[in-house]
């Protein structure tokens, strides 16, 4: 019984920090050409600082005419779901399978490019995880021929 006494607190904690790390997004904004805050669980198109930086993503000429299979490869990566989309632009929401973190990847499209956003909703490191993703769904986009080498 007593074994039990001693878990009973450390599982209400874990519960309790479950449920603040997933937070409703349903108000959050597209923020895909705003620079990213001073923590470094964030990158993005639009942050000329080099640990937030992530290079242009120049569309080709069927990535410029596609957005539809943009967010097909965008909802196909790893714990996606998608968060919110309105006219070429979609944020999806990135669950970690194990503490169930979420983090907002957000595309929108002008003209040829995609601006690209992947940020962290808790914490303060990502341990490289945002940067991670949108290599990946870059290297996607690539295969797809949807981006200009």
């Amino acid at each position: 019984m007593k074994k039990y006494l001693v878990r009973l607190p450390l599982l209400a904690t874990f519960t309790l920090l479950q449920a603040c790390s997933n937070a409703d997004s349903v108000d959050i904004a597209n923020r895909t050409g705003l620079p990213c805050k001073d923590k470094p669980n964030c990158v993005s198109t639009s942050d000329e600082r080099a640990e937030y930086h992530l290079a242009v993503f120049d569309l080709s000429e069927a990535g410029s005419s596609n957005w539809q299979q943009i967010e097909e490869i965008a909802l196909a990566l790893p714990g996606a779901r998608l968060g919110a989309r309105s006219q070429q632009y979609i944020r999806v929401e990135c669950v970690s399978s194990v503490f169930k973190f979420v983090d907002d990847f957000e595309i929108h499209q002008v003209g040829s490019k995609l601006q690209v956003r992947s940020e962290s909703r808790t914490g303060y490191s990502d341990f490289g995880v945002n940067r991670e993703r949108a290599d990946t769904f870059r290297e996607q986009l690539r295969q797809a021929k949807l981006l200009i080498d």
